[in-house]
């Protein structure tokens, strides 16, 4: 049983190929990556929990605009998990760090609408930042793949951050 065990774990061979990226940039972005990754599951986890405990007058468009972002966040999830497997590594989700992926106030019974995009908003705009910082070091290296897959979620995110300050707007 043991010996199935390890046929199924997960490796990755160590293998030269030449897709004209450097084996040290693909590392780096790699695990630039995992980190654009990880800020993706908290947010599909942040809005699918908002969605389901938005209370009051925001809540129709809220609970709808959380439910296509979460939708869309899910997806974007394995974009992501796969590029990082074009690039020859493994795609950690670091979800050892779950726990901090949830809302930071202790109970969202007592978090109003707007403190909740508030939360959203703090959390698109430095997943927009760290995906920034990565798109210009994939342009940099010529990656276009990564270059191209950077710039369609950072018009996700940016358009999100549009709705989310829209709703709360006075």
């Amino acid at each position: 049983m043991a010996q199935a065990a390890s046929v199924l774990k997960p490796k990755v061979k160590d293998e030269e190929f030449d897709i004209g990226l450097k084996k040290a940039y693909r590392q780096q972005m790699a695990a630039a990556l995992s980190d654009i990754l990880a800020d993706t599951y908290k947010l599909v986890i942040k809005s699918h929990i908002y969605h389901w405990n938005v209370v009051g007058p925001l809540f129709k468009p809220l609970h709808e605009l959380t439910e296509e972002h979460y939708n869309t966040l899910f997806k974007a999830t394995d974009i992501i998990a796969e590029r990082i497997r074009a690039l020859g590594h493994l795609a950690p989700a670091k979800l050892g760090e779950a726990n901090q992926f949830a809302p930071a106030s202790a109970s969202v019974n007592h978090t109003t609408a707007a403190d909740m995009v508030a939360d959203l908003i703090a959390d698109h705009e430095a997943a927009v930042r760290r995906m920034r910082e990565a798109g210009v070091k994939a342009d940099e290296n010529d990656d276009l793949v990564t270059t191209d897959m950077l710039t369609d979620r950072l018009t996700f995110h940016e358009k999100a951050l549009w709705m989310l300050r829209a709703i709360v707007a006075a």
